[in-house]
């Protein structure tokens, strides 16, 4: 019996009832386009995190973009992120004009290394983009002490990592910024594409929020060269129902997290780290395996879902060529690249399809 990656079937299957009435309601309201279905999403979702604000989008890409754009980045400017991380995140960055810079990660979290960022800051350095990669906040603290004492502004790309949380905090309440994905697979996914900024910053959430409307506060009056990057209201209808469940589904991903952890106890492979002042997201269980591919195939050849993330690394991308980086310039990115593996975990995974993964994979 195949094991996918992951079930959104079995998600659907589990709250079908009340998916059907939301998007119903919406479809006899015929109220689509922003209106009060996604201004109640919105406020539930800033309550959520514990921010002020928070701002429909159209996808997690387009609310990093608002939120840079918003704060005033642009050409000339340059904003250091993560190189091990889907493209989206340095992506933004070169859509405004701006220069991606990349600092090398954690071996053990993935995340980016608050200790290398002090020596590829420049005076055209304008913000820090961390990313919580797979669900594990960043260390923001050093992030921000360093941000902090030059001026740079700070923006998680927590749009794998909603319900994390560090020391206590939601992610969201970290930096200046937040910006979210509600892309199928993720924690808190909808039928489609969407994302979200959640701010503290009034003067940031009302830019936004014109930004993702043409640039506009009254309609066919602009005051900015904005987008077209709107939440559907269905779309919004869908997460509101998801977004309670969301906690539970992040408990059951860390329980599921920690019986990996034992059945791979003893076995020749890294799994993932939880600091322990921080509640990881599993958006993503990552294994790190010398032998990746013999574990793929093996797994494959079973009809079990697995998924590389990420085979290369941004500094290495064809499109960031002319940045000037080389192989070896961020090892431990590159050595990443090469050996992690995510395998299947979800909330409704079965504890005997665990074991037989495991087996599978320790055999690979």
């Amino acid at each position: 019996m195949s094991i996918p990656l992951l079930d959104l079937k079995a998600q659907y299957g589990a709250i079908k009832d009340e998916l059907e009435a939301a998007v119903l309601d919406v479809l006899r309201n015929t109220q689509y386009i922003l209106g009060p279905k996604v201004a109640e999403f919105e406020k539930a979702l800033a309550e959520y995190c514990g921010t002020q604000y928070a701002v429909g989008v159209a996808n997690g890409t387009d609310a990093l973009v608002l939120a840079l754009d918003a704060l005033g980045v642009g050409p000339g400017d340059e904003v250091i992120t993560s190189p091990f991380t889907f493209y989206a995140s340095a992506e933004c960055i070169s859509r405004l004009g701006a220069t991606p810079v990349f600092v090398d990660i954690e071996a053990d979290t993935y995340n980016l290394d608050a200790a290398q960022l002090e020596a590829k800051i420049t005076s055209r350095t304008k913000a820090i983009i961390p990313v919580h990669i797979f669900g594990q906040p960043a260390k923001m603290d050093e992030i921000n002490k360093v941000a902090d004492a030059h001026g740079l502004k700070v923006i998680e790309d927590a749009c794998q990592a909603i319900g994390a949380e560090y020391r206590g905090r939601k992610v969201g309440t970290l930096g200046d910024a937040a910006c979210f994905s509600f892309f199928p697979s993720k924690n808190l996914g909808g039928a489609g594409d969407g994302g979200a900024v959640v701010t503290d910053d009034e003067e940031l959430a009302a830019k936004v929020r014109a930004l993702r409307q043409h640039g506009s506060t009254k309609k066919y009056y602009h005051g900015l060269v904005g987008y077209n990057s709107r939440l559907d209201a269905l779309q919004a209808a869908i997460l509101l129902v998801k977004l309670g469940y969301l906690d539970g589904w992040n408990d059951a991903r860390r329980d599921k997290a920690q019986l990996y952890n034992k059945l791979f106890a003893g076995a020749e492979l890294v799994v993932p780290v939880a600091l322990d002042y921080v509640k990881h997201a599993y958006h993503l269980y990552v294994v790190r395996v010398p032998n990746r591919a013999s574990v793929e195939t093996v797994l494959k050849e079973a009809g079990i879902g697995c998924g590389v993330y990420y085979p290369v690394p941004l500094h290495l991308q064809d499109v960031y060529s002319g940045l000037g980086y080389k192989l070896g310039d961020l090892p431990v990115s590159e050595a990443a690249s090469h050996e992690t593996l995510a395998i299947p975990l979800y909330p409704e995974l079965k504890p005997e399809d665990m074991e037989r993964v495991a087996e599978l994979v320790k055999r690979g």
